[in-house]
């Protein structure tokens, strides 16, 4: 079926069928993210869509890198305005296991299965994990100069940190244990791992 469409600037027509892409990523997962899914959200034949985008594979790899640095870049705006190292990290922690965030912890979990056949996919992934990465090393980092945490090795420490956090946002998707119980029990094994006193994290997070 033929549809009407009209004339837009070449950068205003991308950026509508980017958004369009980024919607249905965040509304039905990256695996959703098809040619004629993408033409039906923006208002477009598929062959406007494929004009406009290289490959499939560079949009939904576009779509990965703008939906999870944007919220990279929410998180580091949160954690800005805590005063110390333990209540940014403690803050992390309640904001990362904010229910209304599963539309990008979906995104995330189906970019780590589609990344296998998706280089272009897994490249960004990489990426924005080695940001997040060093987000959270700078906080641990900032912790032991303060004597906050007892550590050695802050960047170990964020590896572990991060890998935490993914593994139970992705039991989140399938609702395994109650969201709080998930939460109490990363702020004890977080607690454990930066040597802090038992309770410190998880009383500066409800506070």
């Amino acid at each position: 079926m033929s549809r009407a469409t009209s004339r837009k600037p070449p950068a205003q027509r991308s950026a509508e069928i980017l958004d369009a892409a980024i919607k249905i990523a965040c509304d039905e997962g990256l695996s959703a993210v098809k040619l004629r899914s993408v033409a039906a959200g923006a208002s477009v034949a598929p062959g406007l869509v494929a004009h406009y985008v290289s490959s499939m594979d560079d949009l939904v790899a576009t779509c990965f890198e703008r939906i999870t640095r944007a919220e990279l870049d929410e998180v580091r705006e949160i954690l800005a305005t805590a005063p110390t190292p333990a209540r940014r990290l403690a803050q992390l922690l309640a904001t990362v296991f904010d229910a209304t965030r599963d539309d990008v912890t979906l995104v995330w979990v189906e970019a780590w299965t589609l990344g296998r056949s998706n280089e272009r996919l897994a490249a960004r992934v990489r990426d924005v994990m080695d940001d997040w990465h060093a987000a959270l090393r700078e906080v641990v980092e900032a912790g032991a100069a303060a004597g906050e945490f007892d550590i050695a090795d802050p960047d170990e420490v964020a590896w572990h940190l991060l890998g935490m956090i993914d593994g139970l946002n992705a039991q989140a998707l399938v609702h395994w244990r109650p969201a709080a119980t998930r939460s109490g029990v990363l702020g004890h094994l977080v607690e454990r791992l930066l040597g802090t006193e038992p309770g410190a994290l998880t009383r500066l997070a409800a506070g």
